[in-house]
């Protein structure tokens, strides 16, 4: 656990008891906080009734004494309206934030000797096989490595820190809205595509969000950034300009004079006015896909700055498995590949998925974005066919016209489906059953985990049906 500084006898509002509400309701009581907390789900609540952060509702709590209010990053801070706990906690004139902001001022009361190396990750897709493949190849050369944040264990949970530990955090869009004092070593900006505008209001305040994630950098510490989209290039160019911190860009689709970047499954980086050749990362299972290969671009260029040798960071990334709903093989029968890949909730990050294999049979749909699958003209070449399930499914048809399209309405029948479709292919050698459904998950399950873990139940009970081990 985390310690937080100057906060003893403080009174603190919790807002929000999930798992990193939990973590900071912990960290504040032994840090010696009054502690007062609420989440509008009894459920959450009923987690507090043994503690001495008992839930009871926000106009019990004493305003006049209270010092902050930390808030869950799914609280609404501007859009579509103010939270009614934000609200009231501007108008008594009290600080909001999040538990990352806890973190960093415990860090930055450190003295600078003592303070651990903090990488913070974020960009619209990609985020969470980043961090955790940074975190994996600093364990994998006996690094002090600890991933937490939006991925893995909730950040104030994380070992109280040591100055040879490395903290590796994914960091959300609403996660560095509520984050005011973070300073990374390194500070990672993979990618930007329209999303959560709904909680952000524009693109452009979605943008700014992001971009928090280089405060209180300083000329020691390393900017990663994607240039593979026109927002990464203009945040590259704009820093690189400004000389205010060391900045280093990375691509999977474009050679570059300096930074790292990927090329016909080979790493090169150029750091110091020299290009070389990491190594190739194609034998990387967990990495499939353009889109993992920038991945692994920025995990090379942030490892390096820490100081592990190229080629056991490409030997590492080969023994990387790729996380849960993301791009994950759960199974063969035969000569069929079932991929999981639920956390495409939109069409880029589809897109990416969907470059990664030669002969798919895509299970898409569910509750559609904006613009929908209309981006993807001109991606779909290796589409034999696509099998279309909840709210999305008629609107995508008509998006994906030239693609064979069959409506399954949910996704056992689209499991079942495909699969048959795909073992029968004849010219289809290695035929891949992709769940990348383009699409949020809320029209049929609660969250992109439980569809994926539906996904993974129902090819298992196919491989029972058939004979085989999934």
């Amino acid at each position: 656990m985390i310690l937080i500084p100057d906060v003893k006898n403080q009174s603190i509002g919790v807002f929000g008891l999930g798992v990193s509400g939990i973590a900071t309701c912990e960290a504040l009581v032994a840090s010696g906080a009054k502690v007062f907390t609420w989440d509008e789900n009894p459920k959450a609540r009923q987690k507090t009734a043994d503690t001495e952060y008992r839930a009871e509702h926000p106009k019990k709590w004493p305003w006049k004494e209270m010092a902050s209010v930390v808030v869950s990053p799914g609280v609404p801070l501007t859009h579509p309206k103010p939270h009614p706990i934000v609200r009231k906690a501007r108008m008594e004139n009290i600080p909001v934030f999040g538990d990352i902001e806890y973190f960093a001022r415990a860090m930055n009361m450190l003295p600078e000797k003592e303070r651990p190396r903090i990488v913070a990750v974020t960009g619209s897709n990609g985020k969470s096989t980043t961090a955790a493949l940074i975190g994996h190849i600093l364990r994998e050369v006996g690094e002090e490595a600890y991933v937490g944040g939006n991925i893995g264990e909730a950040v104030l949970s994380l070992p109280a820190p040591e100055r040879n530990f490395v903290y590796v955090l994914e960091l959300s869009s609403f996660q560095l809205d509520l984050t005011y004092s973070l300073r990374a070593n390194a500070a990672v900006f993979l990618n930007l595509t329209p999303d959560h505008i709904d909680r952000h209001g524009t693109i452009e305040a979605y943008l700014a969000a992001k971009k928090r994630i280089f405060l209180n950098q300083t000329k020691d510490d390393i900017a990663v950034i994607g240039v593979d989209d026109d927002y990464g290039q203009a945040i590259c160019t704009a820093m690189t300009a400004e000389n205010a911190v060391r900045v280093l860009p990375v691509s999977a689709r474009a050679t570059l004079g300096r930074g790292a970047y990927a090329l016909g499954g080979n790493l090169f980086y150029n750091f110091d006015g020299k290009t070389s050749n990491a190594g190739d990362i194609s034998r990387a299972r967990g990495l499939r896909g353009v889109h993992n290969h920038e991945n692994a671009a920025a995990a090379l260029a942030v490892c390096v700055d820490l100081g592990v040798s190229p080629a056991l960071i490409v030997r590492a990334a080969e023994r990387f498995s790729s996380l849960a709903h993301r791009m994950e093989e759960v199974s063969r029968l035969g000569k069929v590949v079932f991929v999981n890949d639920s956390k495409a909730t939109n069409a880029d990050a589809a897109a990416r998925a969907l470059s990664a294999f030669d002969d798919i049979f895509w299970i898409a749909g569910g509750k559609a974005k904006e613009g929908g699958v209309a981006g993807l003209k001109g991606k779909l070449g290796a589409v034999r066919r696509a099998y279309l399930i909840g709210e999305a499914a008629e609107i995508f048809e008509k998006q994906l016209s030239g693609v064979d399209c069959v409506q399954c309405g949910d996704l056992e029948t689209a499991v079942a489906e495909a699969y048959a479709a795909a073992a029968a292919a004849s010219d289809a050698p290695a035929p891949a059953v992709l769940l990348s459904p383009a699409c949020a998950s809320y029209d049929q399950f609660k969250n992109f985990e439980e569809r994926g873990e539906a996904f993974r139940t129902l090819v298992s009970e196919l491989a029972s049906a058939n004979g085989e081990a999934a």
